[in-house]
């Protein structure tokens, strides 16, 4: 037979596939049918296997999402817009995608905003308030949040913040 793979039982060389690509990291269901479907097994086998694994418990796709939401949000301050596009191209069911985004409190993805504005608020002194605010939505709107919460938490930290880094209006003058 030698390295050729001709003649290796197709389900032995799948479960050898996914068993090698799941020890690096977690991954969907549907990254792990590419896979196999790269590496040339059959459609039925494929499925087959994919079962099995996901039967004990080796893919599981609703785990994968909310682990994938939790670091996500935490890591890069991703709102629910950005993890459901990302969970999307992952290839998860919209449904287990929802389910987890559920997970993720609106408090705390305000508190993650709000926290990414102030971080960025440090580095914007000289700027005058409009470019200071259009940045900070553009910046929040990239991350996946929605419009209304971006606005009304830039507002709030630009007035709060004042204070301590007063932006110029568009006239030059200190806004009141």
């Amino acid at each position: 037979m030698g390295d050729s793979g001709v003649g290796e039982d197709p389900a032995a060389v799948a479960r050898t596939v996914l068993l090698d690509k799941l020890s690096g990291q977690p991954r969907t269901r549907a990254e792990l049918a590419d896979v196999l479907a790269e590496r040339e097994i059959p459609d039925e086998v494929a499925d087959e296997v994919l079962d099995r694994f996901t039967d004990v418990g080796l893919i599981d796709d609703a785990a994968f999402a909310n682990a994938w939401v939790e670091s996500r949000h935490r890591g890069r301050g991703l709102g629910k817009r950005a993890l459901a596009q990302e969970l999307r191209r992952r290839g998860v069911d919209d449904e287990l995608a929802k389910d987890a985004l559920e997970e993720l409190e609106p408090e705390q993805e305000e508190e993650t905003a709000r926290t990414l504005v102030r971080r960025k608020l440090r580095s914007m002194r000289s700027l005058d308030r409009q470019v200071a605010m259009r940045r900070l939505l553009g910046m929040l709107a990239r991350k996946g949040y929605s419009g209304g919460m971006a606005m009304s938490i830039v507002k709030q930290e630009l007035d709060a913040s004042h204070d301590e880094f007063p932006l110029l209006d568009p006239s030059g003058l200190e806004p009141e």
